[in-house]
């Protein structure tokens, strides 16, 4: 005898009895609540543009955008920080929240303390991948000196980037490697027929240690580290060494010529550095230069931002006249990432061959001095992207001297993009094929 097959009950399957098979809970309330987090984090940040809140950039990065649909899981990963950088009052949060900890601690709320070490808060100085201790007495440290801080806050308002004293502890590589390259770099200009000038712009706590903090990460570390890696720069790596021409400007201004608020050295370091590469190349090519204060001029400084405040700086600008009566300095570069080109007359008191300085933030804030001095001039990061290091190269070839300009931390750690064995290759491979003769 035949049986119809069984049927499902016509009902939905969570108003079926708890002990049947087919039974499945609904979950409503936990449903709605997950609708209403989503409409609150995609809803808000547009309500408030609509009705002119506008959040800011903080922390000396754009702001995050959007995450696009077609890169996959990225998207989902991408949204945290899409959705922290559109909270439009996230300025004002972090200024309470350092307030109050000021207040009944005494001390900035730690929200910029890291697990590792960053290079440079500028574009320009890209953090390492990893690190090796070459510093084992470190490890005996107090527990002040542990970890890291993208901040150190000095006495007097003075504040220093952690990373001056990280990547002397924390190197991605031996100091003695880096210069290997670094000199690999130079053979290969110079065998090309090139000129090829290596300086080195000194941290702000090498030049400026009195304001540094009895205790911080990596102090010990890094003071006992700071002049045996001087003199290696000049021995082994032939740099110019900055320190004592920014010390007889200090001198001549009565004052620091690093602001202290800023990593970045002010326009009397930028002079001496024009000074300094001009004389490496030309001997007594400066003596008839004068520089002459012009204006005060306030900028924002880049370190309050890495602790979630602004502030600003106030710098001297000077006219800088080779012959002693024409004032050559050049307007600020607006795009450090592309080549930028500036020329002017030829004198007898310039260097007047084609010269490429590739460099980082300090040669961008060193630029506009930079044309006084060189009358044939082009910069561009040292930081070139991967898919750009043609651009580079393209740069070197058309140059009759190369200077490579690199903040002191960033050699110490050894994070430099264009001392890798690919792009070591590549421009080797271009100058060879691109011959001075």
């Amino acid at each position: 005898m035949a049986t119809d097959p069984q049927q499902l009950p016509a009902v939905h399957e969570a108003w079926l009895p708890r002990e049947h098979a087919l039974h499945r809970p609904r979950h409503g309330g936990r449903q709605l609540t997950a609708l209403i987090c989503a409409l609150v984090f995609f809803a808000t940040p547009t309500l408030l543009w609509v009705f002119g809140v506008r959040p800011g950039e903080i922390e000396n990065h754009r702001l995050s955008g959007f995450p696009s649909l077609a890169a996959g899981w990225g998207f989902f990963t991408g949204l945290p920080g899409w959705g922290t950088d559109q909270l439009a009052f996230r300025t004002g949060a972090i200024e309470l929240a350092d307030g109050i900890s000021r207040g009944l601690f005494g001390e900035s709320a730690p929200r910029d303390q890291g697990s590792g070490p960053a290079a440079g808060p500028l574009p320009g100085s890209p953090p390492p991948v990893g690190g090796t201790n070459q510093h084992p007495a470190d490890a005996g440290s107090t527990d002040s000196e542990a970890g890291s801080r993208q901040v150190i806050e000095g006495n007097d308002g003075w504040l220093y980037f952690g990373a001056d004293a990280d990547l002397k502890c924390e190197p991605t590589r031996p100091l003695t490697e880096t210069l290997n390259r670094m000199n690999t770099l130079r053979q290969a200009v110079e065998a090309s027929g090139r000129k090829f000038v290596f300086v080195v712009a000194p941290d702000k706590s090498t030049m400026v240690p009195q304001h540094l903090p009895s205790s911080y990460p990596h102090k010990t570390c890094a003071q006992a580290a700071s002049d045996p890696q001087w003199r290696q720069f000049a021995s082994q790596g032939k740099a110019l060494d900055m320190r004592p021409d920014l010390r007889a400007a200090e001198q001549r201004v009565g004052r620091p010529v690093y602001s202290p608020n800023d990593t970045h050295w002010s326009d009397e370091g930028a002079i001496e550095m024009t000074r300094a590469v001009a004389e490496s190349l030309k001997p007594g090519v400066s003596a008839p230069w004068v520089a002459t204060p012009t204006r005060q001029y306030t900028v924002g400084a880049d370190l309050p931002p890495l602790l979630g405040r602004k502030d600003t700086k106030t710098n001297t600008e000077y006219a800088l006249s080779p012959d002693g009566s024409i004032d050559r300095v050049g307007d600020p570069i607006k795009d450090f990432n592309v080549p930028t080109y500036r020329q002017g007359p030829a004198l007898p008191q310039t260097i007047n061959q084609r010269t490429l300085f590739f460099g980082d933030s300090f040669t961008y804030n060193s630029a506009h001095y930079l044309c006084a001095g060189f009358s044939d001039l082009r910069l561009l990061t040292s930081y070139t992207r991967p898919g750009d290091i043609d651009v580079a190269l393209n740069e070197m070839v058309k140059s009759e001297v190369i200077v490579v300009e690199a903040v002191e931390r960033t050699v110490s750690g050894g994070s430099l993009p264009f001392l890798e064995d690919s792009y070591l290759n590549a421009v080797k491979t271009a100058l060879a094929q691109h011959p001075l003769r």
